[in-house]
C-alpha cells in the first residue's frame, strides 16, 4: 500500500529553547487539560530540534501529569532527532497538517490540542483556511487548535485559538519591560492577520486602540509595566472591545479578544 505524502512543505525549522514559553503558559492554563484524563497534544512543525515538544510536555504535565505530546514534522531527519529523545509520554511522527498518529496510537484517534507555531508564517495567506480546516478535522469534540507566531527569543507572540468549527479568539503576549507600543506585535501577527494590518481592517483598528490605551496608561508606569498593562486592558474593556477579562493572564503580558473583533 502506498504511503500518503505529508501535507505541507518543509519550513526553515528555526527554533530556540524557551522560545514558545508564552504560548505554552497559555496552553497549560486551558481548562480542557484538567477535564480530560489523558490529553493528547500535538506540536506541529517542531523544527530542527525537538526542544519545543520536550518543553511543551514539561509545562502541561504540571497541569495534568497524564498528558501525551506528539511532535510532528514533515522532514524525516527532524523526526529522527525527536525519536532519539522519545519516551512513554513523548512521541514523534512524520507528517504535516493531516496530523498522523505515531506507532502505538489508534490511527483514527482525535487529538485534544494542536499547537502550530511559526509554521503558517511561511505560507501564503490564501493557504491558511485550508490548513486550518485540515488540522481542525483532527480535533476531538472539545479540542483546540492554537496557531500563531513569535519572535526568535519568544518576547513577542500572538496566536489564534480555534475549535473544530471556527476561530474563537486572538491573543497577544508581550514582554512588558521596555515595551514602546503594543503594536510592536504587528511584525509577528499570524498569517491570517499579518497582511491585514491596514487602515479599514479590524486588526488595524484593534492595534491602534491598544496603542492608545497603552499611552493613556503611561502614568501607571511609576507602579511598573505590569500595572500599566492591566490599566491598558481595563481601558480596552471599557471601550467596548470584547476582551476576555482575566487579570491573571493580563499580569503575564497577555490580552485576548474575541475573534469577531479582529477577523479580516
Amino acid at each position: 500500500m502506498a504511503i500518503k505524502k505529508p501535507v505541507g512543505t518543509v519550513t526553515r525549522g528555526t527554533t530556540n529553547p524557551n522560545r514558545l514559553r508564552r504560548v505554552d503558559r497559555f496552553i497549560a492554563a486551558l481548562p480542557l487539560l484538567r477535564s480530560i484524563k489523558r490529553p493528547i497534544l500535538v506540536d506541529l512543525g517542531f523544527g530542527a530540534s525537538p526542544i519545543t515538544a520536550v518543553e511543551l510536555l514539561q509545562r502541561v504535565s504540571k497541569t495534568n501529569p497524564e498528558c501525551q505530546v506528539i511532535g510532528i514534522e514533515i522532514d524525516r531527519e527532524r523526526v529522527e532527532r525527536g525519536l532519539a529523545v522519545a519516551h512513554s509520554k513523548l512521541h514523534f511522527a512524520l507528517g504535516g497538517f493531516e496530523v498522523p498518529m505515531p506507532a502505538g496510537f489508534d490511527k483514527a484517534a482525535k487529538v485534544d490540542l494542536i499547537r502550530a507555531f511559526n509554521v503558517l508564517r511561511q505560507y501564503s495567506e490564501a493557504e491558511v483556511a485550508a490548513a486550518w480546516k485540515l488540522m481542525q478535522s483532527r480535533l476531538s469534540p472539545t479540542g483546540l487548535l492554537v496557531e500563531g507566531t513569535c519572535d526568535e527569543i519568544g518576547r513577542i507572540a500572538s496566536w489564534v485559538t480555534l475549535d473544530s468549527n471556527e476561530p474563537l479568539s486572538f491573543t497577544i503576549s508581550l514582554r512588558l519591560n521596555g515595551l514602546d507600543l503594543p503594536s510592536k506585535v504587528a511584525e509577528r501577527l499570524p498569517k491570517a492577520l499579518i497582511h491585514r494590518n491596514l487602515p479599514g481592517e479590524a486588526i488595524h483598528r484593534y492595534l491602534n486602540a491598544l496603542d492608545s490605551a497603552w499611552k493613556k496608561a503611561s502614568p501607571m508606569s511609576d507602579f511598573g509595566s505590569v500595572q500599566r498593562w492591566i490599566a491598558t486592558c481595563e481601558t480596552m474593556v471599557a471601550g467596548g472591545w470584547p476582551i476576555v477579562a482575566n487579570r491573571k493572564r493580563w499580569r503575564l503580558g497577555e490580552i485576548t479578544v474575541e475573534w469577531s473583533a479582529v477577523k479580516p
